[in-house]
């Protein structure tokens, strides 16, 4: 089977695993600290406006918390969505305020966010869709002249940028997911950026049970009865290891390399398909990141050709499924461009373990799937 999702991890990040085995500590220690400082760097932010966390969904959960909302404040946010997003903002008390999105790029346009907005508005949160997002600028500016915090989901759009800046940095908050479907892969695990001193060291608290760090630390040095605790607030504990941390280490070195692969596949893919008349090709964006490559086809067909690449042996799906159209969230909207997008929109496979000969038969089966006269 082709998978759509597939990670690099060799003898490099067996290596570095080893290590921390030899050492008999696994927990938080020196890689996570040095995992967060290489993160910094690479996204261009202050090394000590990282924090390292077990996943992406959880830097989703603290940052709603962090803001102290209630159900008057309403988060936005695109209906196309991961659904930790709006269970983030449920799980805080505050009410979820979805918004259509642009029916090509999956990503809400201005306009959109502009509609939405009122005086209730406390936050955005914004997904970047497949890892592009080209007027992440704008929308920055609307959410900073409005008074609004700014929070990027950015999972998929690590390595993207837009106008020479890291998707993630734009807004207040950033996070970033390393699970096994990402780009860079730890098994788990994710990264936060936080602009604000103030609320940074609030979530660096709550993700230490309001800021105790086990063991014996540098603070309980000038302790006498170093196991006494006093929690500056209530938080759960979410930082991450050193386990993960180390194979982090190994990975953020080979992230240019899994984007300029990806890159080529997609280029690939755009030069095939682009003569398909049934076929509609996903904007391009000339500095983010293809995570996602997706195609659109008319309504009738995306899920026939979704069978058929199945039964041929590759694997395609459509993220992210409407959160209007989940019975936890229904909602009638309109959302006439979420959609119409979700039922003609088809992810196909892209990573950096596709071999020349595996893109060549992705391409080959998508066309013959019209001879097949089930288009």
């Amino acid at each position: 089977m082709i998978r759509i999702f597939q990670p690099s991890l060799g003898q490099a990040e067996i290596d570095a695993v080893a290590e921390v085995f030899r050492e008999q500590w696994p927990g938080a220690g020196p890689r996570v600290k040095a995992f967060e400082k290489a993160f910094a760097a690479y996204v261009g932010v202050g090394s000590e406006q990282t924090i390292a966390i077990t996943s992406c969904t959880e830097g989703l959960f603290q940052s709603i918390a962090a803001l102290e909302l209630d159900a008057q404040d309403e988060v936005i946010m695109p209906t196309i969505s991961f659904i930790g997003a709006p269970h983030a903002v449920r799980a805080a008390g505050a009410t979820v305020r979805l918004v259509d999105v642009d029916g090509l790029t999956l990503n809400p346009r201005v306009d959109q966010l502009e509609k939405v907005i009122s005086s209730r508005t406390k936050a955005i949160l914004l997904l970047h869709f497949g890892g592009q997002l080209e007027w992440i600028p704008a929308i920055a500016e609307l959410a900073k002249t409005r008074g609004i915090v700014l929070i990027e989901d950015a999972a998929c759009g690590l390595g993207g940028r837009c106008e020479g800046r890291e998707y993630g940095t734009f807004g207040d908050i950033g996070v970033w997911s390393f699970d096994s479907m990402k780009l860079l892969v730890t098994g788990d695990g994710g990264m936060m950026y936080v602009r604000d001193e103030i609320l940074r060291r609030q979530i660096i608290n709550r993700v230490s049970l309001g800021g105790v760090r086990p063991g014996f630390n540098e603070a309980a040095r000038k302790q006498v009865r170093w196991w006494e605790i006093d929690p500056e607030c209530w938080g759960r504990l979410a930082f991450m290891n050193d386990l993960v941390a180390a194979i982090g280490l190994v990975q953020i070195a080979r992230i240019d390399n899994f984007i300029k692969r990806r890159r080529e596949i997609a280029q690939r893919y755009d030069e095939a398909f682009a003569s398909i008349p049934w076929i509609k090709l996903r904007p391009s964006c000339r500095d983010g990141i293809p995570y996602f490559y997706w195609i659109q086809t008319p309504p009738k067909s995306r899920d026939l050709l979704a069978y058929y690449l199945r039964e041929k042996g590759i694997y395609t799906t459509f993220r992210y499924w409407p959160i209007h159209r989940t019975q936890l969230y229904a909602d009638t909207g309109p959302y006439p461009e979420a959609d119409r997008a979700s039922e003609t929109t088809l992810l196909l496979p892209v990573h950096q373990n596709l071999s020349d000969s595996d893109v060549e038969r992705v391409i080959e089966i998508v066309i013959r799937f019209k001879a097949s006269a089930r288009y």
